[in-house]
């Protein structure tokens, strides 16, 4: 990432991530489809009822390994073979202390959230089945995300591919197995996702255990209070602003589980199509956050620039196109979430493209939200976007309780994209604060030298 036009660079490390994500969203759309199609729209609902929730967590574990990924990619920047190893292995001891936390917490407090959530006495036993099923799972979830973000960091973006694809496949088949032929119900659905996790997670711990730069040896494991402190401090805020986040939205489902059944489980296939409206979002982020990580440990600031120019053009572009896209076909893939009666069909599914409707015309907005609060990120400052995360809460849940009111369950819709342009306001303003903050404390200490080092500390207050 450090030599090399960023345009390329940036889309050549994006593209694998995209396809990757396309897999992770396909295996998550049919197994939706295939829950709607057999188990009925009470089964659908109930999905959406236990996303946030789940999602919650997943986000938190995200938080955790994007800290991660910063650290070691400014190590793999700088050259810093054993600092490399011995950040990696003091992250290995930190995720399986905060994967197993966050199980128990998951799996003690699903019947209290789904009751605050004011959840549908119907839709309850399938939310919860489905919930603690997942949470089982976390330990898997947090080995994918902390080795995929470890080979990232070293530009390896075509593996954690890979590792998608080969859920996906794993998730379809089992989901047609459990759900179909041996009647398993959401149960099976949930098992079937969490077994094709721990599938991705052992694809990309082959390839960790064949890189050279990732053996760690068993003093990398001792507990190093300097480096501890340095993945709290980066990994804290991307926590906490997920955390926000799924804490908006549970919000946000919580007004939506006061409408109808049927209501319910349009919105639940309204969010899936978001799901794909996203392949490319995290993407673009995985990419801006390595390219400038690297770019900051090797000095490189006037690649920093370019990268993100060519980054806010380049997801410019590929919002639009995607927009097109899912307004052309949308319709008609909604219809293969749902069965029941025409009434019920027809009703979901007018709920669900209305959704999706409003997201299409506002995604680059995401697709730039993504693109500086990634840069900020692999800057090193992470407080300023868990700030952007307290401005996306405030307007979700500012909009989803005040429209709703004024006009109807469209306010839900119109949530969403108020609550990405909030963020995007803080993300701009924070790029370039921070951009400009770091040159100033790194020029400085470098004129006249050939020194590449940056004090990161406090770098994040």
């Amino acid at each position: 990432m450090t030599e090399g036009r960023p345009v390329r660079l940036i889309v050549s490390f994006a593209l694998p991530l995209m396809f990757g994500n396309i897999f992770q969203q396909l295996y998550s759309v049919v197994d939706s489809m295939i829950v709607g199609k057999n188990l009925g729209v009470a089964a659908l609902a109930a999905l959406g009822a236990s996303s946030w929730p789940l999602w919650i967590i997943v986000g938190m574990l995200m938080g955790l390994a994007q800290g991660i990924s910063i650290l070691l990619a400014r190590s793999f920047g700088k050259g810093d073979e054993e600092e490399l190893k011995h950040g990696f292995g003091n992250a290995i001891v930190i995720s399986i202390a905060f994967a197993a936390v966050l199980m128990i917490a998951g799996l003690v407090s699903a019947p209290a959230v789904l009751a605050l959530l004011d959840t549908p006495d119907k839709l309850i036993p399938y939310a919860l089945k489905y919930l603690r099923i997942s949470y089982i799972g976390i330990p898997v979830i947090m080995a994918y995300n902390l080795l995929s973000s470890a080979l990232r960091a070293l530009g390896d973006s075509r593996t954690p591919l890979y590792a998608m694809i080969g859920a996906s496949v794993v998730n379809i088949v089992l989901d047609l197995l459990f759900v179909c032929v041996f009647r398993m119900g959401i149960g099976g659905a949930a098992w079937a996702t969490v077994i094709a996790q721990a599938f991705s997670a052992f694809v990309c711990l082959r390839i960790v255990l064949l890189t050279s730069q990732l053996h760690i040896r068993a003093g990398d494991l001792a507990p190093d209070l300097r480096l501890a402190r340095d993945m709290i401090v980066l990994s804290t805020p991307m926590i906490l602003q997920n955390f926000l986040i799924a804490g908006g939205g549970m919000i946000v489902q919580s007004v939506a589980n006061k409408f109808s059944v049927s209501f319910i489980a349009g919105f639940t296939a309204g969010a899936k199509m978001h799901g794909v409206l996203e392949i490319a979002t995290s993407s673009f982020g995985f990419a801006m956050t390595t390219y400038v990580a690297q770019n900051l440990g090797a000095g490189r600031f006037d690649r920093i620039h370019s990268g993100v120019r060519s980054a806010v053009w380049a997801a410019v572009a590929t919002a639009c196109a995607i927009a097109a896209v899912m307004l052309l076909l949308g319709r008609s893939i909604i219809h293969g979430f749902v069965s029941g009666t025409a009434e019920e069909i027809e009703s979901t599914v007018d709920v669900a493209y209305r959704y999706l409707a409003i997201m299409c015309v506002c995604l680059p907005v995401l697709y730039l939200l993504y693109v500086f609060r990634s840069s900020t990120q692999g800057l090193g400052n992470t407080f300023l976007p868990m700030v952007s995360a307290v401005a996306e809460l405030v307007m979700r849940t500012g909009s989803a309780l005040i429209l709703t009111r004024l006009i109807g369950e469209t306010g839900l819709f119109i949530a969403e994209v108020a609550a990405w342009g909030g963020a995007l306001a803080v993300l701009i303003c924070s790029y370039f604060y921070t951009v400009r903050k770091v040159e100033r404390m790194y020029l400085p200490q470098n004129a006249g030298s050939g020194e590449r080092e940056v004090r990161y500390a406090g770098m994040a207050e």
